[in-house]
């Protein structure tokens, strides 16, 4: 088995893409392992909606990142306080939903560590009931990655804010994650330590060594993961467009009146819009709803639509960043 070390690179994108390099890339009778942290990040699993798992207010607010894996699973959650481990290697027919094969090595480090971890269930690691790792697979072309979470120290209250969405604001067929009970590996540690410390520990055990092999990234290599951070994992139609048929509803009522609007998503697009209410205004709701048809849903989309538009004119008097808040709050 060979690192790879990404130098410790808290872009979330750029990790995904070397992930995705090695396992498409590199040498397929090979086994490969790497550790990544990131910036504070939500990740939708590959068949989710994401506008479904995020606080879409929240998220803007604190400047939380969005990304789509390629694996499959819930939304989770990560910060500096988390590392995540990844293993890449050949699909022998009996790997795929095997999680128990690639999180054993990383339970019996946290064992060693005093730490009471455990598979839990399909592709969770728990301490005392508690979550404290989620796992989800990708395979392709006869390889496949096994990669997961371990919450060493991240900000629960952020991962808490982050994921909560209103469930009758969207209706749609994509995969719901299942929110669990979580907690933090550092308060289970019998010796505290940093999240530097813990990582060296976990990899020399999971390399039965200090002396770590690593391979060593090329520019071309360098190159190529940077063409795949480009073009998949910073690409909206990739983290957005992706998200199945969606139904999403939202009202408010105003001191001029009640507002709802009633839209119709697919890939993230606007296919859909009706506009209902008890508001007074002196020109056609309609028109307004159709200068969202075609947008992207994410504010700064809707707002070049309706640059030209006085949205009192169609709501009584209410400002269009009004408007604009009820539809992404």
């Amino acid at each position: 088995m060979i690192y790879l070390d990404n130098e410790d690179v808290l872009d979330q994108a750029y990790n995904f893409a070397m992930e995705e390099y090695a396992l498409r890339f590199l040498d397929e009778n090979e086994t490969y392992f790497m550790f990544y942290r990131m910036k504070p990040t939500i990740i939708v699993g590959k068949n989710q909606n994401t506008l479904e798992e995020i606080n879409h207010t929240f998220v803007e607010k604190h400047h939380v990142h969005v990304l789509r894996r390629l694996s499959g699973g819930g939304a989770v959650y990560n910060d500096e306080g988390n590392i995540s481990f990844s293993m890449i290697t050949k699909d022998d027919g009996n790997s795929f939903q095997n999680f128990a094969r690639f999180t054993e090595p990383v339970i019996q480090a946290l064992q060693k560590l005093g730490v009471n971890a455990k598979l839990s269930g399909r592709n969770d690691i728990e301490v005392d009931g508690k979550k404290i790792s989620g796992n989800a697979q990708f395979a392709t072309n006869g390889r496949l990655y096994s990669h997961g979470t371990l919450l060493f120290d991240v900000d629960l209250s952020m991962l808490e804010a982050a994921l909560q969405v209103d469930p009758e604001k969207y209706l749609s067929k994509g995969v719901k994650s299942v929110r669990s009970r979580v907690t933090t590996i550092r308060e289970h540690l019998t010796e505290d330590m940093d999240i530097q410390a813990f990582k060296q520990i976990l990899l020399e055990s999971i390399f039965g060594t200090a002396d770590i092999p690593r391979y060593i990234f090329t520019e071309e290599d360098k190159l190529a993961i940077e063409k795949i951070r480009e073009e998949r994992y910073l690409n909206w139609d990739w983290t957005y467009g992706k998200s199945p048929k969606a139904t999403i509803q939202r009202k408010k009522r105003f001191p001029a009146g009640t507002i709802e609007f009633q839209l119709t998503l697919h890939k993230g697009q606007v296919k859909e819009a009706i506009i209902y209410g008890d508001f007074f205004g002196t020109k056609d709701v309609a028109d307004l709803a159709n200068k969202m048809l075609g947008c992207r849903f994410e504010r700064k989309a809707i707002q070049n639509a309706w640059q030209e538009i006085n949205t009192k004119d169609y709501f009584g008097g209410i400002e269009k960043e009004a408007i604009l808040d009820m539809l992404f709050e």
